[in-house]
């Protein structure tokens, strides 16, 4: 038998806490005879510092617990003070602005024993019953569909405030945010925990009272944390992502240069600094995504596991195979700029100065400086591989 604690989050919520404290309330029976094996539901609503009747309205409910912030600590404050005090093996919460129906709470628990489940989110996307303005729906949509791709796994609804999941989960979920990117968050370390996560299609109703939330701000808030996180678990796939996009830049630069050069045979001044724009495209870039294989190697022996990459990206352009092979091409790139600089190397030994067109020191600097980056880069990526390597070994 297990307990079931709902915590809901209050903040100016006088005209909604009411209603969603009688339905909580009513549900519990349900909840109890789901197949769950919940033998009590236990009700906590937090409230953030509410300068209304808020909390008087909640304490006159004998069988809510009420814990009250001094300051305004925020979304996610106000849930993180209510998972750190509920009693129950399983936590859910929603919003008190009747948004989320509560009545949803026992086909959440069956799932989470049918399925045995880790977190299930209630999914307001795939739910019959939508009341959510389209901006955010859209915006939803959009967080959706990146979190999927950066994590490999599908999921529709990154930012519902409906769920239930283990308390055994919430170290793996640490640290969580205070603001309302609080569920964002804790969807990003989920799935990349390799936790078990299912979604469960609800319904969501117009808010009561005035939305605190703010789509631009919160948006970008959003965004962040997705990003923040998943820099955590797969910097390469992050890293790798906006290297490749440098270094396609960088090559479509080059385009015309060197069409110029194949027609005319030589590269007029006036390209001077499109060339040093593409150089420092092609270091950047490399920088960046030798960056991201670094970061990833760390990451494994901290975490003891490898890292997966299951996208295109992962599987075929930034995999063990290339990596491991990027110190030859360094070495032929850094031999292929000393070989088209022989002449200006020789003349600046021999006289003190550079006769050759500027054009053939730029393009072998480039060549060069992007072979160094991925010479060097292959031998510390090797060191480490050779610590993870001995750390395997050892805990064996």
């Amino acid at each position: 038998m297990r307990i079931l604690s709902v915590v809901i989050p209050a903040y100016n919520e006088e005209d909604g806490i009411a209603p969603i404290l009688e339905r909580v309330l009513k549900v519990k029976r349900a909840v109890q005879k789901s197949p769950g094996a919940i033998e009590d539901v236990e009700v906590i609503v937090v409230n953030d510092a509410s300068q209304d009747r808020t909390c008087d309205i909640a304490s006159s409910y004998p069988d809510v617990t009420v814990i009250t912030h001094s300051q305004n600590k925020g979304y996610g404050g106000a849930l993180k003070t209510g998972f750190a005090a509920a009693k129950g093996e399983w936590i859910g919460f929603l919003d008190a602005d009747g948004t989320y129906p509560p009545e949803e709470f026992p086909a959440l628990c069956e799932a989470m024993v049918s399925q045995d489940a880790d977190m299930v989110i209630g999914s307001r996307m795939t739910g019959a019953k939508s009341g959510m303005p389209i901006r955010r729906y859209i915006g939803n949509k959009f967080f959706a569909y990146l979190l999927s791709w950066i994590v490999g796994s599908a999921i529709t609804d990154t930012a519902s405030g409906q769920r239930v999941f283990k308390r055994t989960i919430l170290s793996q979920l640490l640290p969580l945010p205070d603001g309302l990117h609080l569920t964002p968050a804790m969807s990003t370390a989920a799935l990349h925990e390799g936790l078990n996560i299912i979604e469960v299609p609800i319904r969501y109703d117009n808010r009561v009272g005035h939305s605190k939330l703010h789509i631009v701000s919160d948006g970008f808030r959003f965004l962040n944390i997705i990003i923040r996180t998943a820099r955590l678990y797969n910097p390469l796939k992050f890293f790798g992502v906006v290297g490749l996009a440098l270094l396609a830049i960088g090559c479509f630069l080059s385009v015309e240069p060197i069409t110029y050069y194949l027609d005319v045979r030589r590269v007029e001044d006036t390209e001077i600094y499109r060339l040093v724009t593409i150089m420092v495209l092609f270091v950047t870039g490399i920088n960046v995504m030798v960056f991201g294989a670094f970061a990833n190697h760390i990451l494994e022996i901290v975490r003891g596991k490898t890292l997966a990459q299951s996208s295109l990206l992962g599987k075929y352009v930034l995999n063990r195979r290339t990596i491991g092979r990027s110190g030859l091409l360094g070495t032929i790139l850094m031999v292929g700029a000393v070989s088209l600089n022989y002449q200006a190397l020789y003349e600046y030994i021999t006289s003190g100065y550079i006769f050759v067109h500027w054009v053939y020191v730029l393009t072998g600097a480039t060549l060069f400086l992007v072979g160094l980056q991925l010479f060097m880069g292959s031998i510390l990526i090797g060191i480490l591989q050779e610590i993870n390597e001995r750390q395997k070994f050892g805990a064996s």
